[in-house]
């Protein structure tokens, strides 16, 4: 998320397109609502659903489940083909004036370098490179060389008409062209547009690609790095944006860097030289790294022993990501699971596939609040128990109001809870929990053990005298980062050295414990009001990483030579002397040196800090660490999902010929003879995540009491079903069963010239809690996109049938 939820009252323009902020993420909505009362804000909806949040849009758009490529690229067109794109942005910010190989090409829906290897589809990226003399990336500021990225990608959207994109997608042309002319508007010094997307973009098997289209247009547009613009995900809960920060994902390490690869990186060496782009703040990975295995392993960790790299577990180039965990479990090859604070036997898919997996373990242990389906899938309906071998232990966990520490928002703003109530009976916080367990592992060690040195010689000095809690503000240090000889707290990232000297958890974090002296408090608790700025920065309400910037790529709010585009939504600008600052800027704004102001024809020069090129990338090329292009194409394609009731109209490739396809009944593929509908799946307001929580509240229960199948009015007169009939839903991986929801909010679509209609299920419900039901997750499937693993939860194939 590039900006924050506040800034959303800035925007002229917001498009929310797979994502229902009304019901899912309210604080969004209500900085919306407030831009369209008080700023006149547009907002244009687009979903297969009317929802909640369109029924506050000044354009709604209907579309397909598993086309939003299309959708974007048509409005990329019109925006090149209308000349709507912001030039000077496009030409000085991204990469549209670099030459690409000659050689790149694009056919039929295949980009060159399409081969196989071990009898799998691949792509070869040799040819999704610039051309270069020496180390330098050739260019065309005229964008006229036809090998240019700018006319590349004018050639590759010039199929995506409006006539095209709206037989795919099922979009009315007149809606569709009002959309295209109201967001493209935004292309201008003087305009903001702002996307918002959740779920129903990243849960496809291009979903990285749908990603990738909206990243495309708001360069075009100007959007990015300016107040009321941005690429904005809304994160599905407080604090998911602060787990993926924290490396909950099986190829990071916290503060994405990249989890070492034995193969790869068998020496802290290795890993520097291949992980470390020579340009781009990522020219600091030593550093970091260094110092994060300084906070671990202390001073045990020493330029003579790689710092410890070696302790350090490794990948072996396989898949560990969800999908894959389970179908390893179902094969017997994982002995022991934890499920911490999530509830896979309703939130995975092809759910009765994860239930069944699970038996084959010797021992789960769930951390949870209550008995979830996970923790109870043993005996669940159908299970016999006595043919179980699994052992499981259920460890009962606090609240949110029930512990505190820091949470971090979609905004990237940590800010600090304080508990509330203690938590009931036995429960525990999770920094309690995880402080006994690893006690006890490491007690275990030193009784023997097969490489007792990371465990034994691990800093862990969290104990808080007179409190069996641990003390919660030596984690947070940690986490921020401290110098190693006076154990003072770094003030940010820029002081982090690769020599020793400092140690850091998360470098990304740095900052954010140390003290504020205005305030006498650590940043992350602070509850500042005070905004200079008029734009709603609140630069001293919590902390904001990295280096409580507020909105990243700040440089490109203003025009090369430092004046902003727009200076009533200035965040810095040169005053012809020195930077003028409301946001913390995203550049080399001081000389490291001298502190002296660096001027502003340098920083124009790359003001995607993070980026190897240094500007945003239209065309993502292989272009070394940091910077490798995704597994499906460096441009986004149009395909159709795995289950799709139509063909692919713009190539004879039907799907994404990279889409992670896992094994097992949960991959069985349904053809739409057998399954003429599309199934699509989304959230409510009265339910929260898999219901282990919500679905034990009697007030949530009595308002939401039952699973329901949302169709359309001319669907149920077909099938002969009444608004609360009993209905089946059946899908290639199984059936479940709910109340028929018959609502206009749901209308079949025109899609190159055939009607159809679209089938919508919550996700919420299990067999435990107040209100037990089906899970919509029982029909979902095992196919996932090649670059995250997320799976295709938004777009499949079912049928429908009265019960």
């Amino acid at each position: 998320m590039t900006n924050h939820f506040i800034d959303y009252k800035n925007s002229d323009v917001v498009m929310v397109i797979g994502a229902n902020p009304a019901e899912n993420h309210p604080q969004a909505m209500k900085w919306i609502l407030r831009g369209k009362a008080e700023r006149g804000t547009k907002l244009i909806v687009v979903d297969p659903r009317f929802t909640k949040t369109a029924a506050h849009a000044d354009i709604y758009a209907p579309i397909r489940p598993g086309t939003d490529i299309a959708f974007l690229l048509g409005i990329i067109n019109y925006a090149l083909e209308h000349n709507l794109y912001f030039h000077d942005y496009v030409v000085n910010y991204t990469n549209a004036s670099f030459l690409v190989d000659p050689n790149f090409k694009f056919e039929d829906g295949l980009f060159s370098g399409a081969t196989t290897k071990d009898g799998q589809f691949v792509y070869d990226p040799t040819t999704w490179q610039y051309q270069k003399e020496g180390d330098k990336i050739k260019r065309d500021p005229t964008l006229q060389d036809p090998n240019c990225v700018f006319q590349i990608l004018k050639r590759f959207v010039s199929r995506y008409d409006i006539k095209t994109v709206c037989r795919i997608t099922g979009t009315p042309e007149d809606v569709y062209r009002q959309v295209c002319e109201l967001y493209c508007s935004t292309g201008r010094p003087d305009k903001a547009g702002n996307i918002i997307y959740a779920m129903g973009i990243t849960q496809h098997t291009y979903g990285s690609q749908n990603v990738r289209a909206v990243a495309i247009l708001q360069l075009l547009l100007g959007n990015v790095g300016i107040a009321g613009g941005g690429i904005n995900a809304q994160r599905g809960e407080s604090n998911v944006q602060g787990s993926t920060d924290m490396a909950m994902l099986f190829h990071l390490l916290p503060g994405y860097l990249s989890c070492p690869d034995a193969t790869k990186h068998p020496t802290l060496k290795d890993y520097i030289a291949k992980e470390t782009p020579k340009t781009s703040f990522w020219s600091n990975t030593p550093k970091f790294l260094i110092s994060q295995l300084k906070a671990w392993f202390g001073p045990k960790a020493t330029p003579e022993n790689e710092f410890c790299y070696q302790w350090l577990p490794k990948l072996d180039g396989k898949d560990h990501s969800h999908m894959a965990i389970f179908q390893s479990m179902a094969e017997g090859k994982i002995k022991g699971f934890f499920a911490w604070g999530q509830n896979p036997a309703v939130g995975g898919p092809a759910a009765e596939a994860t239930r069944k997996a699970m038996e084959k373990l010797d021992w789960l242990v769930v951390v949870d609040l209550f008995e979830t389906e996970t923790a109870a899938f043993w005996k669940r309906p159908g299970a016999d128990p006595r043919k179980i071998k699994t052992e499981v232990f259920f460890l009962p966990a606090a609240f949110s109001y029930e512990k505190e520490g820091t949470v971090t928002n979609s905004g990237r703003w940590i800010q600090y809870r304080w508990k509330a109530v203690d938590p009931p009976g036995d429960a525990k916080s999770d920094l309690w929990i995880v402080d006994r367990l690893f006690k006890a592992v490491r007690e275990e060690y030193r009784k023997g053990g097969r490489f007792p040195d990371p465990i034994l010689n691990m800093v862990w000095d969290y104990d808080a005298p007179g409190s069996e809690e641990p003390d919660i503000n030596k984690v947070a240090l940690e986490i921020n980062g401290y110098e190693v000889d006076t154990g003072k707290p770094l003030p940010g990232f820029a002081k982090l050295t690769n020599t020793g000297s400092t140690a850091c958890g998360c470098w990304i974090y740095a900052g954010y414990w140390a003290p504020d002296p205005d305030l006498g408090v650590v940043a992350a608790k602070r509850r500042d009001r005070t905004d200079k700025s008029g734009l709603g920065l609140y630069p001293k309400w919590s902390f904001a990483w990295p280096a409580n910037r507020r909105i990243v790529y700040n440089r490109c709010s203003c025009d090369p030579s430092g004046r902003p585009w727009d200076p009533a939504r200035a965040l810095v600008y040169w005053d012809g002397s020195k930077w003028v600052t409301n946001d913390v800027p995203d550049f080399g704004a001081k000389d490291p040196a001298t502190g002296a102001d660096v001027p502003p024809e340098k920083s124009a020069q790359n003001p995607f800090i993070m980026v190897p090129e240094g500007v945003g990338r239209l065309f993502g090329a292989q272009y070394g660490p940091r910077a490798a292009a995704l597994k499906d194409g460096p441009l986004p394609e149009h395909y159709e999902p795995i289950e799709s009731p139509v063909r692919n109209l713009m190539s004879k490739q039907q799907n994404n010929p990279v889409a992670k396809i896992y094994k097992g009944e949960g991959a069985t593929r349904g053809e739409p003879e057998k399954y003429p509908y599309v199934l699509t799946t989304h959230r409510l307001v009265e339910h929260y995540q898999s219901g282990a929580v919500t679905r034990n509240s009697p007030w949530l229960t009595e308002l939401m009491p039952e699973m329901f199948v949302g169709i359309s009015p001319r669907l149920a007169a077909k099938l002969g079903i009444k608004p609360g009939d009993r209905v089946v839903v059946l899908t290639a991986r199984g059936k479940i069963y709910g109340r028929a929801s018959v609502l206009p909010t749901l209308q079949p679509l025109k899609v190159d010239g055939k009607e159809v209609e679209v089938v919508a299920l919550p996700w919420h419900w299990g067999y435990q809690g107040m209100a037990p039901g089906d899970s919509a997750n029982v029909v979902t499937a095992l196919f996932g996109d090649p670059n995250t693993f997320i799976p295709e939860y938004k777009a499949l194939l079912c049928d429908v049938r009265k019960a």
